[in-house]
């Protein structure tokens, strides 16, 4: 099982912007996410074709499980 931490911003013009980070570590809250996404709004270290990152829209971990089928 693949943990994925996907970050969702919203931009000067109203668009998403998502930034995915894989393996998320399973002690991840809530607080600890949003201070990292407000530090990235605050420091604005990604440029966008909409402008600078404003807002946060929302955050979630993403949970992948492969099961590999026999097709032979």
């Amino acid at each position: 099982m693949a943990k994925k931490l996907e970050m969702v911003f919203r931009d000067a013009v109203g668009k998403t912007m998502k930034i995915s980070v894989d393996n998320a570590d399973d002690n991840l809250t809530g607080e600890s996410v949003k201070t990292a996404m407000e530090t990235i709004i605050a420091k604005n270290i990604f440029a966008t074709e909409g402008g600078d990152l404003v807002a946060i829209d929302g955050a979630r971990i993403v949970d992948t499980n492969i099961q590999e089928l026999d097709v032979e």
